[in-house]
């Protein structure tokens, strides 16, 4: 038994000996003081012998002399502010079994956006405050004192006191309201067990609109006051997603209400709540006229991955932080199942590819860190929110369900679903429930996934009859790592009807070819071709010898390949070349390959890889940067001439994201002629901002062009910007306009867009699109900016930002 507080400091987890069981918690924000006040009373079990009652409370000040425990005063308070916790020590033992805690508390509603926060918004031209929380992933406890930590469940039982004419929301439906003059109190239902980072609270003026799941579920989205209209997208969305969840997860939505809000000042890109989503307002709110096609297919994805959390982090929650990636790589990996069957035409799992590329891309870095992290203290948790635990943690997810097969897969996670509900569960419960269903090693094969960084590339190489196999760690800097993995190997030959299947589970291995290939050409072994990683289902790369590289390329031109192996081609030859395993020449040669290509799906890796080659090129081979701009350019081209400017009636979609990606290639390549059609349209776009000449899908492209052309000695175009920034309400057109202003070869315009993103006109939360749009001839003033300035102030939060939705 510890003897005194001290012992409890530096703590990864809180002791168990007691555990919360149900909170009944009252809050008082004051929106103009920017405090808020509140009242606690735990029921608390005591399992253990102990005199002391150890929780998390942070940037609160606790009224110790309200503290009960039962009947007991306590003799000893300590708060260690370091470690976020509190300790409470009474004069003897605590009685084993059930009591109340109880205590008072004050607190500041902050601007960090994290905990019990303030937003600002604007209603009838007045400057409010609302007030919002954010708890994921440790920041309950800045708004209450309670157990914070994920397995530590509780039914949660809420009261707010707020202004009359405000809303406040929380996960639960309102019980009853009661009015008292100026303050109202809201009592809402006690909740189901949940974990404290999904306890959510909204009090603002807002509208709403509402539809029901097929169950009779209610749903409803919550915008400012007028904005509505930009709602009823993200609604249908939300209602069709609850019904495909039930179905697949073969579990009905625990809730009696799903509501779903936009929050002016976010940091995440939404937060699951319990019953009550939080969202920054360009994830969820689509208009018609204002946003583009890119905008709607985010806030479908978004409102998918965060609905998706109510059975698969909510419903049945990890064990600890270290298992986050089971929350957020399945959430990202089923959101694009959902979508995918609400909206078809998006070609949703091919895009899905874009997740898998940034997942390998950050893997491959020797400073990367495995899926599954230990984590030791609670100010280690921000760092994993990245592209391993959501983006790797989907493709091995993918990967997983391509290995088993659609339907066992589905049928294991509808039984993990249904045995670990309202409860918590590790990496491992998950292993040993598919394994159970499968019949196959899945635990064996995963782990070599999750417990370790990187992944390996597997060099193929034609011996004769044989295709010779070998894995090796696969690292960007071209070095040799020492990983090993058991690799789910897919491969057809000369068309998809022969395929076969085999885990790699040495580091060398052979496949016979000859069946595989006899019957697959009756014109000669030119075109013969063999592709591993069919569809890019599996999380490696594949280094190819020179017969079977040629090969490809051929079945490219011939477009004999899948939408999925043409990208996974492409993203590897990048990859591979950037690790010097192959020449930029053959990469190129390569590129040349998908001259006539004309998908988005496809364009978008060709032009991410285009852009890339050209950054690289200026440092690495300067005397050559227009040469190698002119090859890119002109592999481009051809698909923008034919899409053009303008939308065409009966375009997909697709095309349409099509366009603006080509166009925006092209003006970051400095394809004149592009820039200086942009230009045009904008200078007739700024004096009628209602012209057909520039809707929201090219205005960036646009913006992108003018900046080009702007320097101090000639900044009107980057003043025009600003005011149409200034004068724009809709968040999107905010964001398209920062992520172009520091986009100028003017070092001192980027010097003064840089300093632009720390004044009161841009909020916290979209800083970074300024810093994401860095010229390239403006990164070294970047750099000292960001290193003499401003390094201490927002790093960390740019960060979280680019890395966590």
């Amino acid at each position: 038994m510890a003897d005194s507080p001290a012992q409890f400091r530096g703590q990864a987890r809180l002791p168990r000996f007691a555990a919360p069981l149900r909170y009944d918690l009252r809050l008082r924000p004051d929106l103009a003081a920017c405090t808020f006040s509140g009242a606690a009373a735990v029921a608390v079990a005591v399992s253990a012998p102990t005199r002391f009652l150890v929780l998390n409370a942070a940037e609160l000040d606790v009224d110790r002399a309200s503290i009960r425990f039962q009947d007991l005063v306590p003799t000893d308070v300590t708060q260690f502010e370091e470690d976020e916790i509190l300790v409470i020590g009474f004069d003897r033992e605590l009685t084993i079994g059930e009591g109340v805690l109880a205590m008072d508390f004050t607190g500041t509603l902050n601007d960090q956006m994290r905990g019990f926060y303030r937003s600002k918004y604007v209603c009838n031209g007045e400057s409010r405050n609302m007030a919002v929380t954010q708890f994921e992933a440790a920041d309950a406890r800045r708004c209450f004192p309670c157990w914070d930590e994920p397995a530590f469940k509780a039914k949660f039982k809420l009261t707010l006191e707020v202004p009359s004419d405000l809303i406040a929301l929380s996960n639960m439906p309102v019980v009853k309201e009661t009015v008292s003059g100026p303050i109202k109190t809201v009592y809402y239902e006690e909740s189901p067990l949940m974990s404290t980072y999904l306890v959510a609270i909204v009090v603002g003026l807002f509208d709403y609109i509402e539809s029901s799941t097929s169950e009779g579920t209610k749903v409803r989205v919550y915008t400012q006051v007028g904005k509505t209209n930009q709602g009823t997208f993200a609604l249908d969305v939300g209602v069709k997603s609850l019904d495909l969840y039930k179905d697949y997860f073969a579990t009905p939505y625990p809730l009696p209400k799903l509501d779903m809000i936009a929050i002016p000042d976010f940091a995440a890109g939404a937060m699951e709540n319990y019953g009550l989503v939080t969202y920054r307002e360009t994830a969820l709110l689509y208009d018609e006229l204002q946003s583009s096609a890119s905008n709607k297919q985010q806030v479908a994805i978004t409102v998918a991955h965060e609905l998706a959390h109510q059975w698969f982090g909510n419903l049945v929650t990890m064990e600890w932080w270290t298992h986050l990636w089971l929350n957020e790589g399945f959430a990202s990996w089923v959101s694009y199942l959902a979508v995918d069957s609400l909206f078809p035409e998006w070609n949703n799992w091919t895009q899905f590819l874009d997740e898998t590329t940034s997942g390998l891309r950050l893997d491959a870095l020797a400073e990367s860190h495995p899926i599954e992290v230990e984590i030791n203290h609670a100010s280690e948790i921000d760092a994993i929110f990245d592209s391993i635990s959501y983006d790797k943690g989907a493709s091995v997810i993918r990967m997983l369900q391509s290995y088993l097969g659609a339907e066992r897969f589905q049928k294991a996670l509808a039984s993990y679903i249904k045995k670990y509900a309202y409860s918590n569960a590790k990496t491992e419960d998950l292993w040993a429930v598919l394994e159970e269903e499968s019949g196959e090693p899945v635990k064996d094969l995963m782990t070599t996934w999750t417990k370790q960084q990187g992944y390996p590339v597997i060099y193929a190489k034609l011996n004769g009859q044989y295709l010779e196999l070998e894995q090796a760690q696969f690292l960007s800097d071209g070095s040799s790592g020492t990983g090993m993995w058991i690799v789910p190997i897919t491969s057809c030959c000369g068309s998809y009807d022969a395929q076969k299947k085999f885990l790699l589970k040495e580091k060398t291995d052979k496949m016979h070819i000859k069946e595989f290939t006899a019957s697959q050409s009756s014109d000669g072994d030119k075109n013969i071709w063999i592709k591993l990683n069919i569809d890019q289902t599996g999380f490696y790369r594949v280094k190819y010898d020179d017969e079977l590289a040629a090969g490809l390329v051929n079945a490219i031109k011939a477009k004999k390949l899948s939408l999925m192996d043409k990208i996974g081609i492409v993203e590897d030859s990048y990859a591979l070349s950037v690790a010097r395993k192959q020449t930029l020449t053959s990469l190129l040669r390569l590129l040349n390959a998908y001259h006539d290509e004309s998908d988005y799906t496809v364009l978008s890796h060709v032009t991410s890889v285009c852009l890339s080659i050209s950054k690289i090129s200026v440092d690495a081979t300067p005397d050559l940067n227009n040469d190698i701009k002119k090859l890119l350019i002109n592999l481009l081209l051809p698909a923008a001439i034919k899409l053009g400017w303008d939308r065409k009636d009966g375009e997909s979609h697709l095309d349409v994201m099509l366009r603006s990606l080509l166009l925006i290639g092209l003006v970051r390549l400095g394809h004149n002629e592009t820039i200086n059609e942009g230009v045009r349209r904008f200078h007739i776009f700024f004096e009628d901002r209602k012209t057909s000449l520039l809707p929201p899908d090219t205005r960036k492209a646009a913006y992108l062009a003018v900046m080009r052309t702007v320097s101090m000695s000639n900044r009107s175009g980057y003043d025009a910007l600003l005011k149409i920034y200034r004068e724009t309400a809709e968040p999107q057109e905010k964001s398209r306009v920062l992520g172009s202003l520091s986009s100028s070869p003017d070092k001192d315009i980027v010097l003064e867009a840089l300093n632009f993103m720390f004044t009161d006109e841009v909020r916290n939360q979209d800083s970074y699109y300024i810093l994401g749009g860095i010229s390239l001839e403006g990164r070294d003033v970047a750099w000292t900016w960001l290193k003499v300035y401003k390094l201490g102030s927002c790093v960390e939060d740019v960060e979280f930002e680019l890395t966590h939705i």
